[in-house]
This record gives C-alpha cells, structure tokens and sequence, in this order.
C-alpha cells in the first residue's frame, strides 16, 4: 500500500459508505441513524491504478471527557495524527454546522495533507453546503455521492499528486537493503551524513525503558517518561549526534502480546512500531533485566531478522540488577539458546536511567552496522566452502551425492549469498545452518542476519548443441553415400 487515508467527519455524513465504495465490499454497517461506527476499521481501498489503506473512523463529536463519544474522538483523531491524508467529510444538504468548523481547525493543524469533501452534493440540494465549504478554508470542496458513486474520479486526481509526494519521501527515508555487491568494487559501510543519517529504532515491551534511553542520548527530557506503561503511543523520531555520528532515533511504542492488544489504539501503536523497525538499518531490542527474554522479546528479535536489519539487544535497567556476573553469564546463555538466527548478536547491559553504558552500546551499534555492510570475495567464498564440504560432506538423497559447485556473495544489507548446486531442492535446512553458522564465525559476521540461497546449476556436456557428424577421413573411405546411411 503507497498511503493511508482516513475518512472522518461528522456522524451520519457518509464515511462508512465512501469506505465500502473504495474498498469494494460491504465491511462497514451503514444505516441511517448516526454513531453506528465506533471503532477503526481498516480496508485496502483502490482507485484505478492507486491502491492503498483506507480508515474508516467514529464521528467526530464535542466530547472530550471519558465517556463513550469521548474515547471515540480521541480513536478518531489518533488515527488522523497517524494517517497520511485526511478526507475531511461535511453533508453538503446539512450545509457547514459549528461542530463542522471547530474540526476543520482540528485537522489543519494535525495533519498535512487534508482533503474536503462535500458529500451528498447530487442535484440542486447539495448546491448551497458544497459552496458554504469554502468557508471551512481547507481549499476547493470535493462534491461527492458516495452512494452513487460521483466524484470518485476527481478524487483520485486530488490523490495521485499527493501519493507520489508520499512515494518519494518514503523512497528518501528508507534505507538501503539488500545492496547488490561486486569483487570489484572495495565499497565500506555507508558513511551517515546529516542528511542521511544512521537510522536507528529503539524497540521492546512497555516499560523497558525506551523512551528513556532516547533522552539519555539526546541529553534532555524530549520524551515522555513515568512508571506507567505504555505512555509513548507514536514512533516518534529525532534526530541528534551521537558521539561524532549522525543519527535519527525512532521512539517505538511498547509491543505486548498480540492477545492482551485490545484496544483499537493500541494496535495502531503496535503498527507503527512496526513500520519504525522497516525503516531502520540498526534495531535496538531493549529487554528489561528484571525479566529478560519474554516470548514477546524473542518475536520482536525474530521480527528485526526477518527484516533483515542489524540488531542489538540492550538489557536495561542493570543499575538495580545485585548479582551481576551470574546475570550476565545466564543472559548470554540464554541468547544463544533462544535466538540461534540471531547467534553472536551483540548484548549489552546498560542503564538508560544514569547513563551507564551508553559508550558499550554505541560501539556495540556501529559494529553491528559495519557487519550489516560485510563483503567478502569470491576466491575466499570458495576456498572456504571447500574446506566446509571436505570437513562435513552434504547428503546423498537416494544414493545422488549433492555436489556445491561454487559460491558467491550478491548482496549486502544484509549479507546475501548463492551457492550454485545439484538438486538444491534436496538440500536439508540443517546444512544450510551448518554454512550460515560457518560464515558468521569464519568472516566474522555475529548476529547480523545471512540470506543464504541454493540455486541449480546442471553440469554443462560440451557436446550437447554439437551436430552429430561423421568424421570426414571415414567419410573419404567408406563414399558419400555409405557414410549418410
């Protein structure tokens, strides 16, 4: 999906029926009566060759205290603050309303890109509150009928400007994965700038302690801290210098367990913290000390190597930690024991709360992304990959030796592979292991994650395309004729 685009508005305008028509189906209720939806609801939408996500919201109200419309504005305007554009609805036969003015100054304040819409507006009913829309000073309205379905192609060329905008900052932010490598090019690690800067997530459960340690790094208090969990909703980033190095932090929300995830503004959270580690190169996995490695730690981690992303595992809060030798031996055992895709991924103990360990965990970090950028030759592939297959052969299925021919790094970011074979498809996943296990302690390469891919390669015959012929002395003895029978 290029963008998100969240419908909100009045009760009783017509945002759950726009939804259905950019979604296709029937997934929200629609009736007459106001206040029938409650919660988001989230669907892939399309226009034409634009596709996207689409949020249908509550209605907005006036409420503000802790009563059902209350916790229902306050649903609606996070998923305003989080979305990518905003289509604010109005019901051009009701005309513009005082609740309809108040909002708009809501929205142009919290989100850059806001589209009016005039709904309702078919026939000479809607004429008037389509033109009273200009009023609200978010631009030309939209005239729309979502019911019927009008206006939906002056919505997508409203869209398509402001989604390759969307597409080009995302491009800008992004980083550089799966590079392609050469033995020719002697290239290192990529050098952070200030205009493109290391980009670094800071990710765990609630209370770890993120939020705490990105302060620490900034030097002020820039982020919200309590005892209470959960109090960091967005992924918020900044930017800073961190010890010469120029850098972007991004502030995650805490990650429970997907079952205790109830709330609808929690999930968003959760979402958003996700899409904070595919944008990073490094990923800190901060665990807290007092119980490290939780089952929803270890799927944070698996999640940041699926990515394929640099990772760091801090363990927090070690200032309160008494017997901390044994701590940290069992901590280490326990890495390696869970996390055996992540082997040799560095671990650091540090206290985000006094600054202990900051210097352990920024070497810690540059390490991990120089590893993320490691190349290695061909000529050194292959002479280890012999050495690997002389010291540990790979099966014979049905009595057919499996035969690696050769082998070659393609990417980097993180460090990918090929190693050109027969009957690839044969090959246990506990040999590719073994390699991948052999690689990161072979070329020195702990923790990072390794794409290693099998591919055939049939031996060539080199009289496979040759035209059977007769040779021509035989040819001489034997006459034309006799030699073509």
């Amino acid at each position: 999906m290029s963008f998100t685009l969240a419908i909100v508005g009045r009760p009783n305008v017509g945002k759950s029926t726009l939804f259905n028509r950019l979604v296709g189906k029937r997934l929200a209720l629609v009736d007459d009566q106001p206040g029938v939806t409650r919660d988001l609801r989230e669907g892939a939408g399309r226009i034409g060759d634009l596709h996207f996500t689409v949020i249908d919201t509550a209605g907005l109200e006036e409420a503000t205290d802790e009563s059902l419309q209350g916790r229902m504005r306050a649903l609606t305007e996070r998923a305003v603050g989080m979305a990518d554009i905003c289509l604010f609805m109005i019901d051009a036969r009701v005309g513009v309303t005082a609740t309809d003015r108040v909002f708009a100054e809501i929205l142009r304040k919290k989100n850059a890109h806001v589209i009016l819409a005039a709904n309702k507006a078919e026939g000479h009913a809607g004429e008037s509150g389509a033109l009273e829309a200009y009023s609200l000073g978010l631009g030309e309205p939209l005239r729309l009928s979502a019911e019927h379905g009008e206006g939906i192609p002056d919505l997508y060329q409203m869209l398509l400007p402001i989604a390759d905008e969307l597409e080009a900052k995302n491009l800008s932010d992004a980083p550089e994965v799966d590079v392609d490598v050469d033995d020719e090019s002697d290239d290192g690690p990529r050098i952070p700038t200030k205009t493109k800067p290391l980009q670094i997530a800071i990710c765990g459960r609630p209370n770890a302690g993120k939020s705490t340690l990105v302060n620490q790094l900034l030097g002020e208090e820039r982020m919200l801290t309590g005892p209470e969990a959960g109090i960091t909703r967005d992924a918020i980033s900044v930017q800073t210098d961190w010890d010469g190095v120029p850098v972007r932090l991004f502030d995650t929300a805490g990650m429970r367990k997907r079952a205790k995830v109830q709330e609808k503004l929690e999930k968003l959270s959760v979402s958003d913290g996700i899409r904070a580690v595919k944008f990073a190169e490094v990923v800190i996995v901060l665990l807290d000390a007092a119980i490290p490695f939780e089952t929803q730690d270890l799927k944070l981690a698996d999640l940041v190597e699926r990515e394929g992303r640099a990772v760091v595992i801090a363990v927090n809060k070690w200032d309160a930690e008494e017997d901390k030798q044994d701590k940290l031996k069992q901590l280490r055992a326990d890495c390696e024991r869970l996390l055996p895709q992540l082997r040799g991924a560095p671990l650091v103990t540090i206290s985000a709360k006094t600054g202990k360990g900051m210097d352990r965990l920024h070497k810690a970090v540059m390490e991990a992304h120089e590893v993320w950028n490691r190349r290695v030759t061909t000529s050194q592939l292959n002479r280890w990959l012999m050495a690997m297959v002389e010291a540990h052969p790979p099966p014979a299925p049905s009595g057919r030796r499996i035969k690696l021919r050769y082998m070659t790094q393609v990417k980097t970011r993180p460090p990918g592979f090929v190693v050109m074979c027969s009957l690839p498809e044969k090959l246990p996943e506990s040999y590719s292991r073994y390699l991948v296990n052999g690689l990161r302690i072979d070329f020195d390469m702990p923790g990072t994650p390794i794409r290693l891919h099998m591919r055939s390669q049939a031996a060539q015959n080199p009289y496979k395309d040759k035209k059977k012929s007769t040779p021509s002395r035989l040819r001489k003895h034997l006459g034309k004729g006799a030699a073509d029978k």
